[in-house]
């Protein structure tokens, strides 16, 4: 579903979160974070995510392992971390169970990575396999990673490079490289939980993960929330080996279009910004990077990001954003 309709059949949600509940919920539908937020007590907030999909990659077991990294990433966009998890699945009726095993056990292997237990779940049957999990972490509630954290001077860092949409449309069409689609499998494979422990050491408070939504979509979820003006730099930001292929073979996943139909009126391209690098900017990604604001010290972080295997980059800077928040891409 594109942005634009899922923000009109969501909307009308947000009138029905109990009275009792209002006061704890500090993250709900209202405020369109990567998770929800139950405030438990003063210590411990309580964050709750669910995402699934249909599969992205033919090998079964790497389609659960990116499944599960996908939707632990909204906890740890939030500041949270996982605790439990349960299997979200559609399977077709004749499909070999020993392809269903391959995809649960990629996706319970994958979220115990990130020290995350899966208990079980839930599956119905469908002509198409879809699996993903509801996952549940905790988070301090005074230092949670939200949209609206995002202040003028802080430095804009993203931890994966760009490309897993369009690399994936392409191995579609059966003729990616195989050292490409592998590239591309790696970086969604790869939790985001070490860049998010990162951050909380270097005092974000605003960051989220770039997944279907593209890079321009999600940070300029950012900037409206946090009312600021992002300033990007096109030559910084990386690139997965094949994104720029894909999209000049016109391996371009159908989101891409809705993206730019939707965002593009609110982001602005500098004159050297290449049409292949504008299509890259609005293609959805799976189990893309983390997209922080980070306060102090940015080349430090990013320099322990890389230390860690990370491949983190500074891309940008935010700066008041008046009464025209949005996105720059000079």
């Amino acid at each position: 579903m594109g942005p634009e309709a899922l923000a009109q059949v969501l909307r009308p949600l947000t009138a029905f979160v109990p009275p009792e509940r209002r006061a704890d919920l500090i993250v709900g539908l209202a405020e369109g974070d990567d998770a929800a937020v139950l405030k438990l007590d003063a210590e411990r907030a309580l964050v709750f995510t669910v995402d699934f999909f249909t599969p992205v990659v033919d090998d079964p077991y790497d389609f659960g392992a990116v499944a599960a990294a996908n939707a632990l990433s909204d906890v740890y966009a939030t500041g949270g971390e996982p605790l439990m998890a349960l299997n979200v699945a559609a399977f077709p009726p004749d499909l070999d169970p020993a392809v269903i095993e391959a995809i649960i056990r990629g996706g319970a292997e994958k979220a115990a990575e990130g020290g995350c237990a899966t208990a079980g779940g839930h599956t119905i049957q469908d002509a198409e396999p879809k699996f993903g999990l509801a996952v549940i972490g905790l988070a301090h509630p005074d230092r949670l990673f939200l949209k609206t954290g995002v202040r003028p001077g802080d430095a804009l860092v993203l931890t994966k490079p760009l490309g897993t949409g369009v690399i994936t449309t392409w191995a579609k069409n059966g003729t990616v490289e195989p050292a490409v689609l592998a590239g591309a499998v790696e970086s969604m494979k790869r939790l985001n939980r070490n860049a998010a422990r990162v951050f909380a050491r270097f005092g974000v408070k605003g960051c989220t993960d770039v997944t279907g939504f593209s890079l321009a979509g999600h940070a300029l979820e950012l900037a409206e929330k946090s009312r600021v003006r992002l300033e990007i730099d096109p030559g910084a930001l990386p690139l997965l080996p094949g994104a720029r292929a894909a999209v000049e073979g016109r391996f371009v996943p159908g989101g891409a279009k809705r993206n730019r139909a939707y965002y593009e009126g609110r982001v602005s391209f500098g004159a050297g910004v290449d049409e292949t690098l504008r299509v890259l900017c609005f293609a959805p990604e799976t189990s893309g990077g983390l997209l922080a604001a980070v306060p102090v010290d940015a080349d430090t972080c990013v320099r322990e990001l890389r230390d860690m295997g990370i491949e983190a980059a500074l891309i940008g800077r935010a700066v008041p954003g008046g009464d025209a928040p949005g996105i720059s891409f000079l």
